[in-house]
């Protein structure tokens, strides 16, 4: 007869995973190992194999989570409103709070997928694709398709999330820029590149702030 799973086990399955993706990042994937997993968990070598098999289910595992998560706050914030321009406005603001709540989860988004087998990275890449395809409708819905078309959509998608899918490596939440703030102003300055030629005189005095401050946050690094 198979043994029941404790009522604890979501709870410490999620502890492992948390423990791991901090260890993955810090250290790199081939560089760590089991041992390194177990003391950063808290558990002993059996307990861990209990609950995921191999050291690579456990960054499938992560990468799955993350990503899922990821489609799934995508999802609310575009149900958020029916207007466009305010569709991205939280889209950016989710992304960015994803972001800093999972730090280590996006460093090995990035990072470490190379590390999976062949049918694990592709079930991956078809998530990240799942997520590319929905902020490439909305920019195509947001600019009425003249610059943004099926067939670049790709590039300004890309240019969109560079702008926010990087901040791990250097924003700092607790700084003079909050988390919402700074996603309002990625917002800003993406739309006024997108849908302006020429910026009036309040978007140009708004964008030489935002650099302003920006500077100032880089130089906390």
């Amino acid at each position: 007869m198979a043994r029941s799973r404790s009522k604890k086990y979501p709870e410490v399955q999620r502890r492992i995973l948390k423990a791991a993706a901090a260890v993955f990042a810090k250290a790199g994937y081939a560089t760590s190992t089991i041992n390194d997993l177990t003391v950063s968990a808290e558990l002993s070598r059996g307990a861990l194999y209990h609950y995921f098999p191999s050291k690579e289910a456990i960054l499938c595992e992560i990468l799955n989570d993350h990503l899922l998560g990821f489609l799934d706050v995508l999802d609310h914030a575009l149900r958020s409103s029916t207007a466009a321009v305010e569709q991205l406005r939280a889209v950016t603001r989710a992304i960015v709070n994803t972001n800093i709540r999972s730090r280590n989860e996006q460093v090995l988004v990035l990072n470490e997928l190379n590390q999976l087998s062949n049918a694990d990275r592709a079930r991956m890449e078809g998530l990240q694709r799942r997520i590319l395809d929905q902020v490439s409708d909305l920019l195509i819905r947001l600019e009425g398709g003249v610059k943004i078309t099926q067939v670049n959509k790709r590039v300004y998608t890309m240019m969109y999330l560079g702008i926010i899918n990087y901040t791990f490596a250097w924003y700092k939440p607790g700084g003079a820029v909050k988390p919402d703030e700074y996603a309002d102003l990625a917002t800003e300055l993406f739309l006024n590149g997108l849908l302006r030629d020429a910026p009036d005189a309040r978007r140009e005095s708004a964008a030489l702030a935002f650099e302003g401050r920006l500077a100032d946050e880089m130089g906390r690094i």
